[in-house]
């Protein structure tokens, strides 16, 4: 195999894995209208905000919420949480079963809230 061969090689096969990679899609949080998309990273589950409806709130585009959270279940993830409007980290779990989302933030681990966020089409 020559230099050309195993380049391209590699080049197909990186291109391959990179697809290969869960994307969630883009959800709708309904406290704020912000919608946040949902992504493996590195098998793990990331979110990112990518846009809002409120645009005194356009600073938390591109904001990170979501930081590697574990797979700790069947469509179930556990890990920090931030709040993209005001850095606060809470312990969270999301889940995800077909069309339906549920993010739950808890501080101390008894004092918790849930959303049920919208697919964004």
């Amino acid at each position: 195999m020559n230099k050309t061969t195993l380049l391209a090689a590699c080049v197909l096969f990186g291109f391959a894995g990179a697809a290969s990679a869960a994307d969630y899609g883009a959800w709708e949080r309904p406290s704020t209208g912000s919608h946040v998309h949902f992504y493996d990273c590195g098998g793990k589950l990331c979110a990112k905000v990518v846009a809002v409806k409120d645009q005194a709130r356009k600073g938390e585009i591109g904001k990170s919420i979501l930081h590697g959270a574990v797979k700790s279940g069947e469509g179930t993830w556990k890990g920090d949480l931030t709040d993209a409007g005001t850095g606060k980290v809470y312990s969270g779990t999301v889940t995800m079963q077909g069309g339906s989302l549920n993010l739950q933030g808890c501080i101390g681990g008894f004092l918790c809230q849930s959303e049920a966020w919208t697919k964004v089409k």
